[in-house]
């Protein structure tokens, strides 16, 4: 069964696709942070514009991260709140060997970081390092790099001491976007590719030939807030903001092609997960 993560105001909610007769969608789970008595009270109107809804572990924890200045780490089956942290403009997230989790926090005051945190340790900052207009974060298990999206630059790292008490990330590239503005960062599946997402166009990343492509067929689309592409079928799912606002109404897919209309929704992000 496949499902898509949804986000974007102050819901994240999961939809199954193509469950019912007439082929629609089904919202069958939903998280507010107001809902979550676990939460501390500053932090439970942090989530007002979630702006990233990834799945852990098959589905079972969900990153979150909002820009209205939280991020936090959620149990699916019960909706608990098992990490959270003060991040401003907090735009993405992923979590890193040992425990810990990165968070990208883009243009605010105290923000144009990425920031280390351990999830045994709410709220309390281990590391940041600066990372302009931050937006995207993903761990490569497999090359064993930390990739960072920002405005211009698409940045590498490696874990420097990474299990003691002083951990940090050594640069080890920063690759020029193609284009300016990058907004969505996210693995296509076990390929070496990354999907990214800029102001006028969306590309691929490859990650063995450090070498930047167009996305085929959206190549040449503006406004793209996310991305993700289903690893089975391959199934592209993409939000483009609606005219002169920063969320859409609608998730555009290809492969087939459909437009998945959600009116009144102000839907920012949206993941496949494969369960």
């Amino acid at each position: 069964m496949s499902e898509l993560i949804v986000c974007g105001w102050d819901e994240v909610f999961v939809l199954e696709i193509g469950q019912t007769k007439d082929g629609t969608q089904r919202k069958v789970w939903s998280w507010k942070a107001t809902d979550r008595n676990e939460l501390p009270d500053y932090m439970r109107t942090r989530f007002g514009t979630t702006d990233e809804c990834k799945p852990i572990d098959g589905g079972k924890r969900i990153l979150i991260t909002s820009s209205g200045g939280g991020a936090a780490l959620i149990e699916r089956e019960t909706g608990s709140v098992v990490f959270y942290a003060s991040v401003p403009n907090a735009h993405s997230a992923d979590l890193l060997p040992g425990d810990r989790v990165a968070v990208a926090a883009s243009h605010a005051p105290g923000g144009d970081r990425l920031i280390v945190y351990d999830l045994g340790t709410p709220d309390e900052e281990l590391f940041s390092k600066e990372l302009s207009w931050g937006h995207g974060v993903v761990w490569d298990e497999t090359r064993q790099v930390l990739w960072a999206l920002s405005d211009t630059e698409l940045w590498k790292y490696h874990l420097e001491n990474w299990y003691t008490s002083n951990p940090s990330l050594a640069t080890v590239e920063a690759i020029d976007l193609p284009d300016v503005s990058g907004h969505d960062l996210i693995p296509v599946g076990d390929t070496a590719f990354l999907a990214v997402s800029t102001e006028k166009h969306c590309w691929l990343f490859d990650r063995d030939r450090m070498i930047f492509s167009p996305l085929p067929r959206l190549a040449n689309e503006k406004d793209v807030k996310s991305i993700s592409i289903h690893p089975d079928t391959d199934q592209l799912v993409y939000v483009r903001a609606d005219p002169r606002e920063w969320w859409s109404e609608t998730i555009l897919t290809l492969n087939p092609d459909s437009d998945l209309q959600f009116p009144g929704e102000h839907i920012y992000k949206v993941r496949w997960n494969v369960v």
